[in-house]
């Protein structure tokens, strides 16, 4: 099953590494490449894997189910318990992951071709400046790709299974979005079809078998990128056999904000009807177990994958990043299962990472924003200048203090641009125009005009979250998260107006960023 590489993945002759200078998008990384590819013979730059799941909430336990996952990366390191992804939804996120842009940047605003998901533009524009691109150009990595990649992916209309985004040495990506079975995978830009024979083709260890074949075959002669990206727990739920019955007592929270009417807040919540009914709550319930019993097949992964690390020598000169493109909710405020919403339980995503330097069971409350308002740049350059530093030690005892030269972001954009049509859903006559992702009841978790940006705002002082909709009402949504962590009580009529203003303004210049503008000081940073 294993193949070669695409191409050699070591710099190649026209690479920024070989040139005087580079585009703009790259001038953040230029001087700290240059460095790397300079780095004396002999010396080990350290490996990165990245396990990135599908939907993955974290305030609702997200991580529970992980134990396994919990010791071997997170009480080995540093667990982050305020991380928050850019948009509520998975291609925008994972654009922005891969290119370290907010969604307004890369302009992949929804799941779909014509929202630009692993569109011909965005295959021309942006993959060429992804962060494996980089790697691999520039600094001599191997990168490998295993999972689902973008949500269109495979597309006849964008080049199909046989497109091999630039950048990747080996690749092994999912056609279109998750599944456990009967799924085709592309291989390096062909097609392998896999039915429902748990053995062979239960997705998430087909990933983990596809990985470890990579580390006993891969080269040893140059470090190596990995990006994993399973299914769990995105829908159908399909759990592998043996954790079908699992969780059998569990239900979802019932937390402050489950089953109660989204007062004060945009239609699109107020429209949910409350209390759900008891049909609502089972399917929901159904939902939330079998989400978790996915996540125990991930946690096999992860332990494989570690404990092949060990084996191979190469654990402790290893970065291994886990996190989730979004979160997920299950009944708050009435709506019964999705995600697409501005609220923490949507935006904030588990964020564990070990490696050299950084010293076991640390829990870090700073907040690590997944995109370019990242405390270190862009997220992906989290991963990036853990490799770069020429004083790695130096690095990571800044990276868990979130002292040194280090600058801590205190703000972070979350956009996202709702999907529907502005016509009245038949089925549905009593509701607006617009609504999409309707359940049999006439609740929908989404609208044309559910489309809004938010500052999502985290420092010594304040926890605050200020949010305005791109509708007719320009609606306005905002919380102190100190007082109101369930972001029940909206006060955006009762706030103090110059905060109001400060807030506004910020939103403002980030909806309106680019680049390095992206990066300024927020209103409440220090100085």
């Amino acid at each position: 099953m294993w193949l070669l590489p695409l191409a050699p993945s070591g710099p190649r002759r026209n690479s920024p590494c070989h040139l005087p200078s580079c585009s703009p998008a790259l001038l953040l990384l230029l001087g700290s490449c240059l460095r790397v590819c300079g780095v004396a013979a002999g010396s080990r730059r350290p490996n990165v894997v990245l396990l990135l799941t599908d939907d993955q909430d974290e305030v609702l336990g997200g991580m529970t189910p992980l134990k396994k996952t919990k010791a071997l990366i997170g009480e080995m390191g540093m667990t982050f318990s305020s991380a928050y992804v850019p948009s509520a939804l998975c291609c925008p996120s994972r654009a922005s992951i891969l290119t370290g842009k907010y969604p307004h940047n890369h302009h992949v605003v929804n799941n779909t071709l014509e929202g630009n998901c692993s569109s011909k533009s965005w295959q021309k524009i942006q993959e060429p400046n992804t962060f494996p691109a980089i790697l691999r150009s520039m600094c001599g990595y191997q990168t490998f790709f295993a999972g689902k990649y973008l949500n269109e992916y495979g597309a006849p209309d964008a080049g199909g299974l046989e497109h091999v985004p630039l950048g990747w040495s080996y690749w092994y990506a999912l056609e279109k979005n998750s599944k456990y079975y009967n799924y085709t995978l592309s291989i390096n830009g062909k097609a392998r079809k896999h039915g429902e024979n748990y053995s062979v083709d239960y997705l998430t260890d087909v990933l983990a078998n596809i990985s470890l074949g990579f580390l006993d075959y891969k080269s040893n002669s140059e470090p190596f990128f990995m990006m994993i990206s399973t299914p769990a727990p995105h829908s159908p739920w399909t759990a592998a056999p043996q954790y079908q019955k699992t969780f059998q007592n569990v239900f979802a929270p019932r937390n402050k904000n489950f089953n109660i009417h989204g007062t004060n807040k945009h239609w699109l919540i107020r429209q949910a009807k409350t209390p759900m009914t008891n049909s609502s709550i089972q399917f929901l319930d159904n939902a939330f177990r079998k989400r978790w019993q996915t996540l125990l097949s991930v946690d096999d992964l992860v332990e494989k994958l570690v404990k092949r690390l060990e084996f191979n020598g190469e654990l402790n000169n290893t970065y291994i990043f886990y996190t989730s493109d979004n979160g997920y909710h299950t009944g708050q405020f009435s709506l019964p299962i999705d995600k697409r919403q501005l609220y923490e339980f949507d935006i904030k995503v588990p964020l564990l990472v070990r490696g050299p330097g950084i010293k076991p069971n640390q829990t870090s409350k700073v907040g690590a924003f997944l995109t370019p308002t990242s405390p270190l740049a862009e997220y992906n350059f989290v991963i990036l200048i853990t490799i770069y530093m020429p004083h790695r030690n130096h690095f990571c005892s800044s990276f868990q203090k979130g002292a040194g030269n280090l600058t801590w972001r205190s703000d972070v954009l979350v956009e996202y641009q709702g999907e529907g049509r502005n016509v009245t859903d038949p089925t549905c006559p009593s509701l607006s125009p617009g609504v999409s992702q309707c359940f049999p009841d006439c609740v929908c978790e989404d609208a044309y005009n559910n489309t809004y940006a938010c500052v999502r705002t985290l420092s010594a002082q304040w926890n605050l979250q200020y949010c305005e909709f791109d509708d007719q009402e320009v609606f306005v949504e905002v919380y102190n998260l100190t007082a109101d962590p369930d972001q029940i009580t909206n006060i955006a009529k009762s706030i103090d107006p110059e905060l109001l203003g400060k807030m506004n303004y910020r939103l403002m210049m980030l909806q309106s960023c680019s680049g390095p503008t992206c990066r300024t000081p927020g209103v409440f940073d220090p100085g």
